[in-house]
């Protein structure tokens, strides 16, 4: 049995929610109480998936080192033979090193005011330290982590860049094989990204670059990030003119490639089936010639285990579909010219 009841330190404080459970001891009896969360102190972080990669799919000798390195930094000692546990590292009887701290700065404030503050004492470091019966411990499950785990430097690319390769016109007629094409997960540099900052949303000037920060910062969630991203898309389409349609590209196209990297291909996927409807329903043929051009099509299962489209799918979502409309138009067209042919003789 526990009582959820409100905690405030002082008149001025604000009020705490907690819960209040019963601890008792031989020679004590108390309420333990732990604050609880209100539903703004919650935070929900957006990791992407590692079972989906196989590259990084661990082996069994990987995983059983890693249960013995957990072992054996376990901080209790079980003795067989009188059946008891021993508190390796009793935090009960260690005095917390923030408090500490706080009152050696307090006092050395107060009796030295117009100097720095003195560095933190020897022994409370040394409460820290983990105990040297689990250091000596984890000597060997750690030389076989490092064995199993081996770290190499990855080395950056460095490229010359000038004058030229700045200003350029990323929308330059060309052929794409012709195009430098950096790493991935390489930041691009351009003068707009040195100007706007710290990203906290999309924006309608470089909604692609936005997003894509966004995203691999975890700045905001990929749902989040993907329903601006798509509200600027429809925005660029409602003024049907070829700049914006080159704008929605470069969005279509990162919100692409993130997709495949956070393992969301379910949700890129439907939203080019939306997007296909609304170009038919508002007849926005031109755009939609340019997505066929640049052969932007659904993500497969070859691209992402997650997705269950296969290449053949993805190859006929973009085949134009039989309007019956335009070829009983066009029948009626020819006809026209047989009559006009009739007329002249």
């Amino acid at each position: 049995m526990v009582a959820i009841v409100r905690y405030a330190y002082d008149r001025r404080a604000n009020p705490q929610v907690g819960v209040a459970f019963p601890q008792i001891k031989d020679t004590y009896e108390c309420l333990v109480y732990v604050q609880l969360p209100f539903m703004e102190d919650l935070r929900q972080y957006m990791f992407s998936s590692l079972k989906n990669n196989k590259k990084y799919t661990p082996t069994e000798a990987q995983l059983s080192a890693v249960d013995a390195l957990i072992d054996s930094m376990s901080l209790v000692k079980k003795n067989e033979e009188e059946d008891t546990i021993e508190d390796l590292f009793p935090t009960t009887k260690i005095p917390n090193p923030q408090f500490q701290r706080l009152f050696q700065c307090l006092l050395h404030r107060a009796l030295h005011p117009q100097e720095p503050l003195p560095p933190l004492q020897q022994h409370v470091l040394n409460m820290l330290d983990p105990p040297t019966e689990v250091t000596a411990r984890c000597q060997t499950p750690l030389s076989k982590i490092k064995t199993l785990f081996p770290l190499t430097e990855a080395v950056k690319r460095k490229e010359q860049r000038t004058a030229q390769d700045i200003f350029q016109d990323k929308h330059e007629e060309g052929p794409t094989s012709k195009k430098l094409k950096t790493e991935e997960g390489e930041a691009h540099f351009s003068l707009s990204s040195l100007a706007e900052g710290v990203v906290t949303k999309v924006g309608s000037v470089n909604p692609a670059e936005n997003f894509r920060v966004l995203v691999r910062q975890k700045n905001a969630s990929f749902e989040e990030a993907s329903h601006q991203l798509i509200n600027h898309m429809e925005q660029f389409l409602d003024t049907n003119e070829t700049p914006y349609f080159m704008k929605t590209m470069d969005c279509i196209r990162v919100f692409r490639e993130e997709a495949i990297q956070f393992s969301e291909d379910q949700r890129f996927n439907d939203f080019l089936k939306a997007l296909r409807e609304k170009v038919e329903i508002k007849q926005l043929n031109h755009f939609w010639e340019i997505v066929i051009q640049d052969g932007i099509t659904l993500i497969t299962k070859d691209e992402a285990s997650g997705s269950s489209v296969t290449a053949e799918e993805a190859k006929k979502f973009l085949a134009p579909k039989e309007n019956p409309k335009q070829d009983a138009a066009a029948l009626f067209e020819e006809g026209g010219d047989v009559d006009d042919l009739l007329d002249l003789i």
